[in-house]
């Protein structure tokens, strides 16, 4: 198993090494230093002098890969790649276009994201899953029949509706809880609870279908067959083993979205006025501050290697017949 993990992380380093060259590549492909010296400043009429001092505050005015101005092996460290990239295989993220610092700014924002996603993630997921056992101890009732049905509505519609629709009914109408904002301490909690609550109700529907065709598939197994002949009750049965034999593909699911509780929610934190990461990369877009970009794209990916190793070990964790070669 060590050894295995071994090797996972270091075809994890490859491919963190090839998202961020790809990602260099893609930013200076669609945009020249030019270019977002302009976008920067504000406005295409802005003259030559502002354009290069802009670059040479940044490191902008370096080539970007190979300096054969340079010697030795400045020719390869005194250039955009080295200066601004490389860094970032160390989790150095540099600063940001605007001049601040990118990594200060990822720990700040870091606990309003936490906040929002770890109850989100945790209730979202035993809400889920109660819902389809519900649906499977009832299976080929009424109650099963129209849960599918709203599941299948519910899957439907765009998280936006539920953003938008939580805000006017519960803020508006009901004035519960305000619209968007976020303070420290126990207050936090009155601006959190209505985007937990959209984000457990938007993963409902499309979680819940996949838990209960996965219990629907375990249940005609031979084993909860031998169990039911025991004399097991039925609540027992879905317990104990259905349950417990369908944990694979739960924690597959459920681990790798563990960066997701890092990176937070895009969406999410932007409607409701959140200053977590999410946010924080929506107006790095806006602004085209290209570094915050890069540095968010390379920390996603960083943490979604490292997901899906713990998502791995977790599976010999869960069932001891699992083993890695």
């Amino acid at each position: 198993m060590t050894a295995y993990v071994i090797r996972r992380l270091m075809y994890g380093v490859l491919i963190l090494i090839g998202v961020n060259l790809v990602t260099f590549l893609l930013f200076f492909a669609v945009n020249t230093p030019d270019d977002m010296a302009r976008l920067a400043i504000g406005g295409q009429r802005v003259s030559v002098d502002a354009i290069e001092k802009w670059k040479v505050e940044r490191g902008y005015d370096k080539p970007l890969f190979v300096n054969a101005a340079a010697s030795g092996t400045e020719r390869l460290t005194d250039t955009i790649f080295y200066q601004r990239s490389v860094p970032l295989l160390k989790f150095d993220f540099g600063q940001s276009d605007d001049g601040r610092d990118i990594g200060w700014e990822i720990k700040n924002r870091m606990g309003p994201s936490l906040a929002l996603a770890v109850p989100s993630f945790a209730l979202g997921i035993l809400a889920s899953i109660s819902f389809a056992l519900l649906l499977i101890f009832f299976r080929t009732t009424r109650l099963d029949f129209w849960g599918v049905v709203l599941c299948v509505l519910m899957l439907s519609i765009s998280g936006l509706f539920y953003i938008i629709a939580g805000q006017w009914l519960f803020a508006k109408v009901l004035r519960l809880v305000p619209y968007s904002g976020f303070v420290g301490g126990w207050d936090m909690v009155k601006f959190l609870a209505l985007p937990i609550v959209v984000a457990i109700i938007s993963r409902l529907g499309p979680e819940a279908r996949f838990y209960r065709s996965l219990f629907l598939e375990e249940i005609s197994k031979d084993y909860v067959r031998t169990a039911r002949a025991k004399g097991l009750s039925e609540r027992l049965v879905l317990f104990k083993h259905v349950l417990r034999n369908a944990s694979l593909p739960i924690l597959t699911g459920a681990v790798s979205a563990l960066p997701l509780l890092f990176m937070g929610s895009l969406i999410a934190e932007s409607f409701f006025g959140i200053p977590g990461l999410g946010s924080y990369t929506i107006d790095a877009i806006n602004a085209q501050d290209f570094s915050i970009v890069r540095a968010m794209v390379f920390l996603g990916a960083s943490l979604y290697i490292v997901g899906l190793i713990m998502a791995d070990i977790s599976y010999t964790l869960a069932d001891p017949r699992v083993r890695f070669e």
